[in-house]
Formats: structure tokens, sequence, C-alpha cells
């Protein structure tokens, strides 16, 4: 099973992997009946590995499909999913496949995948394949969105109050979270915002990243930090079309900031781990951006600075939490930042901290995976419709 944000590259990658099978887009009207009215009818014309795609639609599949698995559990690998809706997927998933099924995610591309990624454009293929026709692109992706995937999960009866929801957590992206502050201006109550970041963190628009609640004999600020998942959506959604528009943007840092933690989050989902990504703010105003799992380290924070000049003074906040830890654990400090040509090559900030511009950081993140077949932004001009 392959899920994610719809349009991340689901179809055209697994097509690609698993060129000679069988595949059923259930997209298709006609399809999604025959597969409800006679399931078994159409599993039986079917020639395994069969790739059903969008099977979202039809979950109803799930349990036909597993009694073909039981009945030849050594045969594996050929039955292939794709979904967009991750929690009705997983729903589905659970109940009928547990112990059956593999389930990976895919999300945009990351910059190591692409050396197109970038802050105003995001990572979605088809911007990276198209870039000047980005508006339009996530224009429709934002209808498209709303229309099925958002109707699909819940009742939301005002779509239109919905997608202003959408750009108010755009306008919030990088802050703490606070449902009291997004719920007034909308009119809608503190429990109805609580079931949207629902929705939006479900379908991967959004990224919510908790507080890391290690004992540093600290108050810590207990609520999660709130980004949109994919850079380029949240530069449409504050109205930023261009480099120079975003270079003056004051919403530069944060955009810069959420871009780093969706890097951090492929590169961890991308090695088939978990997200593990967290911030840390205490009451006395201390704070590190992110601090996660590190291979080579017990532990990694990180700084962003959406700035091109690096000074030592940025490391600071790291190294008074760093102070704060009583046990001698590794841990591995880093400040990003902004590419620049004129910078200096040496990495060494302060000692014990690093400084990397966030394509070196990038790479950092993503060790080369020998044979790894990545994926081309081009082909997502042939990307199916349903896709």
């Amino acid at each position: 099973m392959i899920t994610g944000p719809r349009r991340a590259g689901k179809t055209t990658l697994i097509r690609q992997l698993f060129p000679k099978a069988e595949y059923v887009l259930l997209e298709d009207p006609d399809i999604q009946a025959r597969a409800r009215s006679d399931p078994r009818g159409l599993i039986d014309e079917l020639r395994p590995p069969v790739i059903f795609d969008e099977i979202q639609n039809v979950p109803e599949l799930f349990a036909y499909v597993r009694t073909r698995i039981d009945e030849h559990p050594r045969s594996v690998g050929q039955w292939l999913f794709t979904g967009s809706q991750e929690a009705p997927l997983m729903q589905g998933m659970s109940e009928s496949m547990a112990g059956r099924a593999a389930v990976l995610q895919l999300l945009p591309f990351s910059q190591p995948e692409s050396s197109r990624v970038s802050l105003l454009h995001g990572g979605y293929p088809e911007v990276l394949a198209r870039p000047a026709s980005r508006a339009l692109w996530f224009s429709s992706y934002i209808q498209t969105y709303l229309e099925r995937d958002v109707r699909a999960i819940t009742n939301v009866r005002d779509l239109g109050t919905f997608r202003r929801f959408l750009s108010m957590v755009a306008s919030r992206h990088g802050q703490i979270l606070n449902k009291t502050d997004l719920a007034a201006p909308l009119g809608v109550s503190v429990p109805t915002v609580g079931e949207w970041l629902h929705i939006l963190e479900i379908t991967g628009q959004i990224i919510l990243v908790p507080p890391y609640l290690e004992n540093f004999g600290k108050r810590l600020v207990k609520s999660p930090k709130v980004y949109l998942g994919d850079s380029g959506m949240a530069c449409y959604l504050l109205g930023i079309a261009s480099q120079a528009e975003l270079d003056r943007s004051p919403f530069l840092g944060s955009l810069f900031e959420g871009f780093v933690a969706s890097e951090i989050l492929k590169s961890q989902i991308n090695r088939g781990g978990r997200k593990e990504l967290y911030h840390f703010r205490d009451q006395q105003g201390l704070e590190v951006d992110f601090l996660f799992p590190d291979a080579k380290a017990g532990l990694r924070m990180v700084e962003c600075k959406a700035s091109r000049t690096v000074l030592p003074a940025m490391a600071a906040p790291m190294q008074s939490l760093r102070r704060s830890i009583k046990t001698q654990a590794a841990v591995r400090m880093s400040v990003v930042h902004r590419s620049s040509p004129s910078a200096p090559k040496t990495r060494v900030l302060q000692p014990g901290v690093e400084a990397l511009n966030v394509r070196e950081f990038a790479v950092d993140l993503n060790p080369a995976v020998p044979g790894h077949p990545g994926r081309n932004p081009g082909h997502s001009r042939n990307r199916s419709a349903g896709q």
C-alpha cells in the first residue's frame, strides 16, 4: 500500500516500478460500480500482479483480496494499492489486511530527489515540471482537494469557510497552534477547528510538530507548532508569486523553517521510519526549532535561519539547551541556513555546532542508497487523470 497526499506521485511511481502489472483505476464510475456489484467477478478476471489505484473509493475490495492472499500466503507482492485519503483508507486496511500488507507513505519530492525543489515551488512533481503554471495548479489542487478529499472524510457544509480556514492556517505557518485564535474569526467552534486540523493532517496538508517533553528541569510550552506540508502551497496561499516577493516577505523565516521540517520528515519516511520531529520552547523564552533522533548521535538539534549570513550567536539557544541535558548522551547541533555562493566553506560555527546550507542539510539527512531509482518530476506529464 502506498498512501500520501493527492498528486504526490504515487501512481507514476508504482506503475514505473511494476510496468507489467495489470492496472485498475478506481476513480472511473463504471469500474467502481463493477467493483461494488461483482467484486469476485472483477478479481477473477485479473491476473496478478495487480495495481488498484485510489483504493479508498472501493474499500470493500480489501476483504475479497484478503481471501486471495490467504489462499497463497507465500506469493508476496501480487496486490498493489494506492490511496490518497489516509484515515478512511487505513481504517479499511486495519480491518481487512492486518498482518498482510506493508504500508508505505509517499510525500512530494525532497531536495535530494530533485534539484528543482525550492522554497517557492515546493515539491509537488507537476509544479516542478511546469513552474510557470504553479498558480493555476495550486488553485485547481485546492478546489479538487476541497470537493473530493474533504467531503469524503467529513460533512463540511460550507467549503468556502473551510477554504478561508486553510488560508488562516497558512498565515499561522510556523507558530504555536492556538485553536481559539483560528476559530474566532471564522465564527466556528474550537472543536470544529480541531476536527478540521485533523482532516488537514491526515490528508498530508499540514505538519503538526509536537513539543519535546523530556525533563530538562524547565517549564515547557506544551502546544504543537503548525506548518503547511508543502512550502509551494504555503507561498501560494500567502500570495507570494515570485522569488523577489519571497525574499521581501515577512513570512520568509517561518516558510524556511517549515521547509526544513518537511525535509526532515521526508527523510524519515523515505527510509521507512516513523515521523519523529519535535520543537522545544520553555516559558522563559528559550526556543530550539527542531529536535529529532539522529543515526550518528542520540539527538539532533536544528536552528533554522533564512539568512544567508551565519553568525556564531545563532547557536546560542542550542548550546543553552544542551547544557540543560543532564545525561552525557551524544547531541549533534546544526544551524541550517539559505545557500549563498559567497559563503565560507567551513562548517564549524561554534565548538560542537555546524553550519549547513539547506541543500547540504537535506543531503546529510538522506545518505545515498545504491541503485535507488529516484523519481523524475518530468514523468508527471504522463500521470494518469485519476492521480
